[in-house]
């Protein structure tokens, strides 16, 4: 292995060291100019020396004095030049040979996409559960300045069971809002993500909420416990409730009996009832929106509404009054991602208009004037009948313009691939931004 790794290390490019932006030039400019300065000194030394001192004849052929002196200081330059690269080569590889993985990209390449993720736009995601950390996934490799604003209405499974018991926030989407901005090895994010298939009181439960949890208990406070657990695996970029409060996202649901709508209290309990959904809100009224929620909003280049559960994953944040006043207020580029597939139970039946229309009823017209939707329909669709694809149907003549791409995840073609995703987003934004 370490054979493989001193020749990985040999076949790199030392020119790529002077890539722009990856702040060693001005270095290696500062080290060369000391190193200069020295020998001026050590110069001025030997030229005093050499004008008051009587050498012996040897003296002539040791300093090169039947070469021009012109001569003399092209050599001497060179080979101190030639002398000071290599040593600095040589010492770089030793310095960063603890650091190199076979199968991982050089130390400079890594270097270099980090300085320029670091000069990424400031975007920031609203949703939660798959959609999210899918979109967060793809957008790691593309900025470090990443804000995610997650719901707090989860009350199912795992993070519903520690929100009654203990008195918590719901820490399922935080944790997978982690394991997808995670920049810490792999084994790290599996023991993260790992849920118990069995034991009396843990059956059920995912090691991360666990933690999380723990977190929130020692430090005192659920977002200070959110930060913590992003430090533990080396997350690129910051996660964010969009309220501290306990909040219950509610329903009335379209009932085909005389009484009217329904109304169903519970995130878990929407989707489960099976009726079309005719607007969700939240209890109580008036919830405080999380401060630090509202100024990544309102500082922010790119601000993305899904993908995901269109009702109960990226519309609980914009309920909250604040987020929503801030995204409108926001000068940044706004722009829906509507889901690939329908979700049952939600979204059955619905159109890429129909999601637009359903988003616009709860936040108003002309908030996210750009949508993106998938244009691809997978050839694999025969294999699983379940999906239900959402047709790209819309009313062009509409507040908002539809972007059309080819979104699909080969492997699983009801959801997004996340680096497609990430790439069309962050040249739209380009085109965007250059116009």
């Amino acid at each position: 292995m370490n054979k493989r790794i001193i020749e990985r290390l040999k076949s790199e490019s030392s020119t790529k060291w002077l890539y722009p932006g990856l702040g060693i030039k001005r270095w290696l400019i500062l080290l060369l100019i000391s190193i200069t300065l020295i020998s001026l000194g050590f110069g001025y030394l030997l030229r005093d020396i050499y004008t008051t001192w009587t050498f012996p004849p040897l003296v002539y052929y040791l300093t090169l004095q039947f070469i021009p002196r012109w001569g003399r200081a092209l050599l001497f330059g060179l080979t101190g030049l030639s002398g000071v690269l290599v040593a600095m080569i040589q010492l770089s590889r030793s310095l960063l040979m603890p650091f190199i993985r076979p199968g991982q990209p050089s130390v400079v390449d890594t270097l270099y996409r980090h300085r320029q993720r670091e000069r990424g736009p400031k975007v920031v995601a609203l949703g939660g559960g798959t959609g999210l950390s899918t979109l967060l996934r793809g957008l790691k490799e593309h900025t470090t300045r990443i804000t995610a604003i997650v719901t707090v209405a989860d009350d199912g499974g795992s993070s519903g069971r520690l929100r009654r018991e203990l008195g918590v926030l719901p820490p399922g989407d935080f944790r997978n809002c982690i394991a997808a901005l995670a920049d810490a090895e792999d084994l790290t994010v599996q023991l993260f993500q790992y849920r118990f298939g069995e034991g009396q009181g843990l059956d059920g439960h995912s090691f991360g909420n666990l933690f999380i949890a723990a977190m929130a208990q020692i430090t005192g406070s659920f977002e200070r416990a959110i930060l913590e657990s992003s430090r533990v695996l080396a997350v690129r970029g910051r996660i964010l409730p969009s309220t501290l409060q306990n909040v219950t996202l509610c329903a009335d649901l379209r009932s085909e009996g005389p009484t009217g709508p329904d109304w169903v209290q519970g995130e878990s309990q929407i989707t489960a009832a099976d009726l079309p959904i005719e607007r969700v809100f939240l209890q109580p009224d008036g919830v405080r929106a999380y401060p630090e929620a509202i100024r990544a909003v309102l500082d922010a280049d790119l601000i993305v509404a899904g993908p995901g559960s269109l009702f109960t994953s990226v519309l609980p944040n914009l309920l909250v009054e604040d987020i929503a006043k801030a995204v409108r207020a926001s000068r940044a580029l706004k722009v829906f991602v509507c889901n690939v597939a329908n979700q049952p139970g939600e979204t059955d039946g619905f159109t890429v208009g129909d999601h637009v229309a359903a988003l616009e009823r709860h936040v108003g017209r002309g908030v996210f004037p750009h949508v993106l939707a998938n244009c691809r329909r997978p050839p694999s669709l025969a294999e699983h009948p379940e999906i239900d694809p959402v047709p790209l149907s819309y009313d062009s003549g509409k507040s908002y313009q539809v972007w059309e791409a080819d979104l699909i995840d080969e492997d699983n073609p009801w959801r997004h691939d996340p680096h497609k995703l990430a790439r069309e987003l962050m040249a739209f934004y380009e085109t965007h931004t250059r116009r």
